[in-house]
């Protein structure tokens, strides 16, 4: 059974990476970099949603429209300005009101401007539901298991990129104030990058 991580890292290979990087104007280094950074975070914004069974329920529903035909045309959602609405949609439903400071956090975690986090967070939101679709598919996932893929896709990527722990639970703190600095500090920190080469 293929795991979330690897699911997302067929995904993002490296010319996706290369195609994320051109319509970001950055360096695939510090593209790759940012999705280190990034992914957890969305990773612990749906498991967050996912927690209780009515949220477990929205995402299984909402999986059920995002049954990873997305991914058979990745170049086409990256083409049109990054996602677009839907991407911009699906990051409000994973983040709420804590997209600004998210966003602020991975900016100053990689050097990128903001206009660019915010756009790469547009293009991955869709990538990582098209996955989970996808695995729903196959795998026969239903609200019970999704909570378990997605803290397993959290655990393995902390696994694989020890910097990383701490950012999949950022948006479990109440302290809105602090996460800017928090993904700041816990971004900025992570050693063994998963997409590609380090920044």
């Amino acid at each position: 059974m293929t795991s979330l991580l690897d699911s997302l890292k067929q995904q993002l290979g490296p010319d996706t990476i290369q195609q994320i990087s051109t319509q970001l104007g950055a360096d695939p280094a510090m593209t790759s970099n940012a999705i280190s950074v990034a992914l957890p975070i969305l990773l612990g914004g749906l498991g967050r949603n996912a927690s209780n069974p009515d949220g477990a329920q929205r995402l299984d529903t909402a999986l059920g429209a995002h049954d990873g035909s997305i991914l058979n045309d990745l170049g086409g959602l990256l083409g049109k300005s990054g996602g677009g609405g839907i991407g911009g949609a699906i990051l409000g439903h994973i983040l709420g009101s804590r997209q600004a400071p998210v966003e602020q956090g991975v900016s100053k975690a990689t050097g990128m401007n903001a206009q660019q986090v915010t756009q790469l967070l547009m293009m991955l939101a869709p990538i990582v539901m098209g996955v989970l679709g996808r695995m729903k598919q196959q795998q026969g996932l239903g609200a019970q298991q999704i909570p378990d893929v997605l803290n397993q896709g959290r655990a393995d990527i902390e696994k694989q990129s020890p910097g990383s722990a701490g950012l999949g639970g950022i948006l479990d703190s109440n302290h809105d104030g602090k996460i800017v600095d928090d993904v700041a500090r816990i971004g900025s920190s992570i050693l063994g990058n998963i997409f590609g080469q380090r920044a």
